[in-house]
């Protein structure tokens, strides 16, 4: 079986003040070449040491602001450049969102995410949400949110609040960034993340698939995600779903087997990060969900949309996971 480890840091390197790369493109990229049975063989090795294989963390998932962003995400139909069909709506209140966090627990969801369609909070906002923060937490449930890159101070507000997750995906590969957004660096996600890990709260971050990238770029980046300082706490992975009126709405899909890769990948490079299956779901059949569940996935968003998109329904969730004898946790 071929094997790939991390390269050991030289000299010169272990004296600079930066820490030395943990996985290098090359060396992601080389597992993506394996066979797969030798990969998801090995992903589901690494995956045993660390987690409980047959035990799946589900999060529920909730828009609180929608649409009117000013970003250019090309992906996406919240944003105020593309003609969607996604309407312009104010922020939720918060009693609202308390509803919908109690309706989640019930359906058996353990973490609630809110996210907020905003190139970043303004302060007004943010005591909002972080009132919501509170109340969900109140409820026992884990808490995260998705808002946009912080300011300074913001983050350590949103501690304050209980904020368990911070979510801000790096989205794609730092080369092919700019094929995709425009409007603000991937420098500026990577600045957000460590205002959130230097805050004390957990990093979720992932990427998206099926963007246009090479697989070069999806190794690339899986090696950004594993080589942040400490790797994310939760990564998770989507698979594109073309929104119509957004210029990657005509984008062909990655191949079925791509994602499975990348998701073995994942879990080699980040072995203790949950790696939640994301968006595109809904598209899976529950054969390939499974395989995924193999690589090393083990967390899933678990209601009926996500944002914009739509996701696999509750039902049918509970029947795979009676199928295959999986616990949520």
């Amino acid at each position: 079986m071929n094997t790939v480890s991390p390269v050991a840091p030289s000299a010169t390197v272990a004296a600079s003040p930066v820490p030395a790369a943990k996985w290098t493109v090359s060396q992601v990229e080389a597992l993506y070449q394996m066979p797969l049975m030798d990969l998801l063989f090995r992903a589901h090795q690494v995956h045993r040491e660390n987690f409980d294989p047959n035990e799946v963390q589900r999060s529920a998932l909730l828009s609180i602001k929608t649409g009117g962003c000013p970003e250019d995400c090309s992906y996406c139909s919240q944003s105020a450049r593309y003609k969607t069909d996604t309407e312009r709506e104010a922020l939720m209140q918060v009693e609202d969102v308390v509803a919908a966090a109690k309706e989640a627990q019930a359906k058996g969801a353990t973490r609630f995410c809110m996210g907020a369609a905003w190139r970043g909070p303004k302060e007004k906002e943010l005591e909002v949400v972080t009132q919501m923060i509170r109340e969900v937490k109140a409820l026992g449930m884990e808490t995260c949110v998705t808002l946009g890159m912080l300011k300074d101070g913001q983050a350590q507000k949103l501690k304050e609040a209980g904020l368990d997750y911070y979510n801000h995906n790096l989205d794609t590969d730092a080369e092919f960034y700019d094929k995709v957004i425009t409007s603000h660096k991937h420098s500026d996600r990577i600045d957000t993340i460590a205002q959130v890990r230097g805050a004390g709260i957990k990093v979720c971050s992932g990427g998206i698939l099926g963007l246009g990238e090479s697989r070069r770029n999806r190794a690339a980046m899986v090696a950004q995600l594993a080589n942040l300082n400490p790797a994310p706490d939760s990564v998770p992975i989507n698979n594109l779903v073309a929104m119509p009126g957004t210029p990657l709405a005509q984008t062909e899909k990655i191949d079925s087997f791509e994602f499975l890769r990348t998701i073995a990948a994942a879990r080699i490079t980040m072995p203790k990060s949950y790696v939640r299956l994301s968006a595109g779901r809904e598209a899976m059949s529950q054969e390939m969900q499974a395989m995924c569940f193999f690589a090393g996935a083990n967390s899933i968003f678990y209601c009926d949309k996500l944002l914009t998109a739509t996701n696999q329904d509750i039902n049918s969730d509970q029947s795979l996971f009676e199928k295959l004898g999986l616990r949520a946790v």
